[in-house]
């Protein structure tokens, strides 16, 4: 990687600047090569896309991999949160520790071309991730107005954490009025309550899981107890509320908080020995999960101007009784427990320019982050830590003619006031072509570098599952991708060959007691092909095929190239609407699976198959019944990709009542 010092970038973007403010021009529609305007149809502004090039384009005019899901969509489809939207996309492997979000202390993964926890989270355009994670299930879907995915490397745009791409969620600035409720089996329940008039706007969610046995068996090969142990977990709970003002139209505010809570019980289901005659039944350990999480935006944006402000904070907290010490001997007044705060807050700043043959954005990106250990009966000494990123960024387009455009773009991140004085610098570049080979179809060349610096909980985080990591090294990466995509009358056709490799990818290694955070290495080839047929009656459908080979190698090389995840993946679905009906089958196939053990190389293991189907009937303009099945074929699959097995819950449905007033 080649690092340029910061005053060479602030040169570079004022000559752009310079040459940028000779040249503006006026008209804010597209212009071709004698300046005529375009403008776009009704359709293709549907396919519009802002998060790819932080400018709308229609999507054919976008060189990257990018994927929108509308309200719509995710309406058909039965999704109850973001994360059960995402997790039949593309391309997107599926990780869960149980049902409706029972997530150990808000850990999601999005995990896109074979790289685990790659993609940057935003909603509205600010980041949402908390020492290195996010909770998608406390996103509800009736909150969202679309999802814009950008597959490869973001960090030219975006920063640290978009190694394998970018997902954006949209949130409806004024939410629907509506009421509804649901029940179903498992002892769940749903309800929820959305109102606004215009300008003000106010939701509030709750739903629950009452029970969700055999979620995971886990193998026990400690020093004086080898055997399994069994995770029921219980009283999965979520509500979540929040609030929207539109200012004016161009000015937004919006508040949201959510809370999770789940309680995992393990206990002992074989034994092969035991030094104190441990029997089956008897309880390991209960731990309780509590996650409380406040999200505060601020966003403007204009003409030529885009500004963001956001501060997120909460806390996490583990704790529980433990019946059983981590060498295997019972520890009847063994307690645990874990606090944390974790607390983010930034500006991004972006001023566009619009001229005849060219476009031009500069940018500054400010961030805090602040990690604090709080005093608890596991961490008795609570320990703060803080650093401020920095980030500089520059993109410049450039129509050739009617058929060609490039796109190249700049970034220098950098970290003051770092614990122990462990600053990061890094300059990132990116390099995009597109051939258009008519209206409705176009060739793309993406090249693009990325980072990730390591978060303070994977530096510094001690407590019984894990070990400090402190001299963790930022990982470095770029990014190849060849595509093609054609949109006409309806169809959307996509196909994209790419190659990624990174260094030093950052990566928990088990190191015979506990979790500890390491660098390795990282590549994957891959081929995605994806086809879309969209009618508002009648049948429509989706399928995606990928093909890919994920590896990665470990710092001290002990099994060389070890494939993670599964080579082929096939998503698909099927949407009928007839009058007042609608029904919607959705599925995603990961095949070639291989299970990614720390101590131990990649062995083979069996494939998932997750499925949705939803029926809705709306007798009126105010109604809807909704009737949602989950694991429609009652496979016990497993979804984690390491040596734990958390498997999906067996089939489960829904039925719920929605009313619009």
């Amino acid at each position: 990687m080649i690092f340029w010092n910061r005053k060479s970038l602030l040169t570079a973007i004022l000559v752009m600047l310079s040459a940028a403010s000779t040249d503006v021009f006026a008209a804010e529609a597209m212009h071709d090569e004698d300046g005529a305007k375009e403008e776009m149809s009704t359709h293709f502004l549907e396919e519009a896309i802002v998060t790819a090039t932080r400018s709308q384009k229609k999507a054919v005019d976008v060189p990257a991999s990018t994927t929108v899901i509308t309200a719509q969509e995710i309406k058909d489809s039965g999704a109850a949160s973001a994360a059960a939207v995402l997790q039949k996309v593309n391309g997107f492997a599926y990780k869960s520790f149980g049902p409706n979000g029972s997530s150990i202390g808000s850990t999601n993964e999005l995990n896109v071309r074979g790289f685990r926890g790659g993609m940057l989270v935003l909603m509205n355009g600010n980041p949402i991730s908390w020492r290195g994670k996010y909770n998608l299930d406390a996103i509800p879907s009736s909150y969202i107005e679309r999802i814009e995915i950008v597959k490869g490397s973001g960090s030219v745009l975006y920063g640290s954490e978009a190694v394998s791409g970018v997902v954006n969620i949209i949130t409806k600035k004024i939410p629907e009025n509506e009421v509804y409720a649901g029940f179903g089996n498992y002892g769940q329940r749903e309800y929820g309550v959305s109102a606004g008039d215009g300008r003000l706007g106010i939701y509030y969610n709750y739903s629950k899981w009452g029970r969700r046995d055999g979620a995971s068996y886990t193998n026990v090969n400690a020093r004086n107890f080898k055997g399994e142990t069994r995770t029921d977990i219980h009283n999965i709970e979520k509500q979540s509320a929040g609030l929207s003002y539109q200012i004016n139209p161009r000015f937004n505010f919006l508040l949201n908080y959510y809370e999770t809570e789940d309680t995992y019980h393990r206990t002992i289901s074989s034994v092969r020995s035991s030094l104190q005659g441990l029997r089956v039944g008897e309880p390991y350990y209960v731990r309780k999960y509590a996650v409380k999480r406040y999200t505060t935006q601020l966003n403007y944006s204009d003409r030529d101007w885009q500004s963001r402000f956001y501060f997120n904070t909460g806390t996490a907290e583990t704790f529980g009784p433990v019946y059983i010490s981590a060498v295997g001997r019972r520890s009847p007044q063994g307690q645990y427990q874990k606090y944390e705060k974790n607390m983010t807050y930034g500006i991004d700043l972006q001023r566009s320019w619009r001229m005849n043959r060219s476009d031009a954005i500069v940018g500054l990106n400010f961030e805090r982050e602040d990690y604090h250990e709080l005093p608890a009966y596991s961490t008795s000494q609570g320990k703060h830590y803080a650093r401020s990123n920095w980030g500089v960024f520059g993109q410049w387009e450039q129509r050739f003619d009617k058929r060609n455009t490039g796109i190249f773009g700049l970034r220098e991140t950098w970290t003051t006031g770092a614990a122990k004085d462990q600053n990061y610098h890094n300059l990132s570049a990116s390099a995009q072509w597109l051939h258009k080979l008519n209206h409705d179809s176009s060739v793309y060349l993406n090249v693009s570098q990325s980072f990730v610096m390591p978060t303070f909980a994977q530096m510094y985080a001690e407590n019984a599952s894990q070990i400090p990591a402190p001299n963790l090294k930022p990982q470095t990466g770029i990014n190849y991708e060849l595509g093609w995509k054609r949109e006409h009358d309806g169809h959307v056709w996509k196909a994209a060959l790419f190659h990624m490799r990174v260094k030093d990818k950052i990566t928990a290694k088990w190191a015979g007691s506990a979790y500890q955070y390491t660098n390795e290495d990282f590549r994957n080839t891959g081929v995605e092909i994806s086809n879309e047929i969209r009618r508002e009656r009648g049948f429509s459908y989706q399928w995606g095929l990928t093909w890919q080979n994920p590896e990665t190698r470990s710092s001290n090389n002990t099994f060389g190239w070890n494939r993670v995840f599964g080579k082929v993946q096939l998503t698909g679905g099927v949407v009928y609407k007839k009058g007042k009906w609608m029904s919607a089958l959705n599925g995603s196939y990961l095949a070639s699976r291989v299970k990614s053990p720390s101590s131990a190389p990649a062995y083979r293991t069996k494939p998932y198959l997750l499925t949705t189907w939803n029926t809705v009937y709306a007798p009126d303009s105010s109604s809807e019944i909704s009737f949602t099945i989950e694991n429609v074929l009652n496979r016990d699959d497993v979804t984690t990709h390491t040596d734990a097995n958390y498997y999906v819950a067996p089939i489960s449905y829904m039925l719920s009542y929605r009313y619009a007033f």
